[in-house]
């Protein structure tokens, strides 16, 4: 690609995420952002489209003996400030969602309309709720009733990674801590036992916390435990009989969701007693996906992106995949310490170093520059 090709791209896929960005689609609120994109794709005549409410699957045909997905979210999180527009400049776009994941839908839209050109058959899904419980998950739920529309060999979340793999994810819990206690008049608090005074050394503990530090393929993945939320107390004049602390857990991949559930427990009950009525409840567990770097189409992906893979300390969709026996992992455009934050801000040269890493995978012949040593048109894993 000459340098002018690769300016005139890089302008394109800065208007895509521009136009991607003054779309507001706020989780549940994705239905104009959805219509966009489906008549883009629909005009591409290599593309099978179909619309699953606020989602939209686009599929090529089959070609290479093999089929990649590659996914990324509509939705963003609520604006920090009401009103804030999108902010065009030289090299960049700024605006909320242009990180996560606005910057990677340009990418996979700009991917989507060379879809013939590819030497193996693509999956592009964009799809809704990914910013809300997992329950709402809108690839939750194609998972369980449209399985094989995500069906491939691998698949690739266009999540913000800063141009590096992120491999898997952790799983992730929340837990609801009651503490018990017994009333009195706070003039003479010995009478009686405070629930939330009782919560001082689990707090003190949690900020403590040991976490683990996994290592999977060459990725660490670093456990963390911390307090969300607290709530307690009766009224002003009263020792509280009750208080309950929300813990969120973030677990390594080579832990399935029952055994982080039980190290947890075990880890919180040591602060328990029983005889006050103190109890545990899960309130929701999503399980964590190992790195799968041995596949071939990961390990590709990794060596068109020149720099080691590191895991991904937090939840994605990876697991979604992993569920449904899919390798996944995570690369994008965008840094992500500035996703869900006041200023999300993408630049051009990220946006066009994710094109072309997942031209070189997909083996588009206007693949960057000196990013497939196989030569360009080639696809990422080795040729059996």
């Amino acid at each position: 690609m000459s340098g002018a090709e690769a300016e005139d791209l890089g302008e394109r896929l800065l208007e895509r995420t521009a136009q991607l960005v003054e779309v507001a689609s706020v989780s549940h609120q994705e239905a104009e952002l959805a219509d966009l994109v489906e008549a883009e794709v629909r005009g591409v005549a290599d593309l099978g489209v179909e619309r699953i409410g606020d989602s939209v699957v686009a599929r090529s045909a089959d070609r290479g003996g093999a089929r990649l997905v590659l996914a990324g979210h509509l939705d963003t999180v609520p604006p920090a400030v009401e009103g804030l527009g999108i902010e065009r400049l030289p090299d960049a776009v700024a605006g909320l969602g242009a990180v996560d994941m606005k910057g990677g839908l340009a990418v996979l839209l700009e991917l989507a309309c060379r879809a013939a050109h590819a030497r193996v058959g693509l999956t592009f899904v964009f799809y809704a709720c990914e910013e809300v419980a997992r329950e709402e998950n809108a690839l939750g739920r194609l998972a369980q009733e449209r399985p094989g529309l995500l069906e491939g060999d691998a698949a690739v979340l266009a999540e913000p990674t800063g141009g590096v793999v992120e491999a898997g994810c952790q799983g992730t819990a929340r837990i609801r801590v009651t503490l018990g206690g017994r009333r009195a008049h706070t003039a003479r608090p010995w009478t009686g036992v405070n629930a939330v005074h009782r919560m001082a050394p689990l707090l003190a503990r949690i900020s403590s916390y040991p976490g683990r530090r996994v290592r999977l393929d060459g990725c660490e993945y670093r456990e963390q435990l911390q307090a969300v939320a607290v709530q307690g107390g009766a009224a002003a004049n009263v020792v509280p009989d009750l208080a309950q602390l929300v813990l969120n857990h973030r677990f390594a991949p080579d832990r399935s969701p029952e055994e982080a559930l039980a190290a947890l427990e075990a880890w919180v009950e040591e602060d328990l007693q029983t005889a006050l009525g103190d109890q545990l409840e899960v309130l929701d567990v999503a399980p964590a996906a190992p790195p799968h770097l041995a596949s071939p189409w990961l390990a590709a992906l990794v060596a068109a992106t020149g720099q080691a893979p590191r895991a991904k300390l937090g939840w994605t969709d990876v697991a979604t995949f992993a569920g449904m026996g899919v390798p996944a992992a995570n690369f994008g455009p965008g840094d992500p310490r500035l996703a869900h934050g006041p200023r999300e801000v993408v630049h051009r040269d990220e946006l066009l170093h994710a094109f072309w890493v997942l031209g070189a995978l997909v083996g588009l012949p206007t693949s960057g520059p000196e990013l497939d040593p196989r030569g360009p048109g080639e696809p990422g894993p080795p040729r059996s």
